[in-house]
């Protein structure tokens, strides 16, 4: 079993007991997460597909903890000008683990 969920702006799709990396949630690490903005729900044989939303279907899930991302390097160089510009970022990202996919 598994769904297409949206969080935050962006799907993913989950499985129970998954591990998955979204952006920055404000809630405390330890907390319990419920998201019903469920896009696509496949049992096997039996897919469910919303419009746009899957009703009376809930995701559980549970915050780790809160990283940061890999840096990623913003290089800028424009030729013949001696003109260089090098930025770094990293993300800041919570971890959350799938528990229950409720129908």
């Amino acid at each position: 079993m598994y769904a297409i969920v949206e969080i935050g702006g962006h799907q993913y799709k989950i499985e129970k007991d998954q591990k998955l990396f979204v952006n920055r949630m404000d809630d405390e690490a330890g907390s319990a997460l419920e998201f019903d903005q469920v896009l696509l729900l496949a049992d096997g044989e039996d897919i469910k597909v919303g419009a746009p939303v899957v009703e009376g279907i809930k995701v559980k899930a549970k915050v780790l903890e809160h990283v940061k991302a890999d840096k990623i390097i913003v290089f800028k160089k424009k030729r013949r000008k001696g003109y260089q510009k090098m930025n770094g970022h990293r993300q800041p990202m919570t971890q959350i683990q799938i528990e229950e996919i409720s129908a």
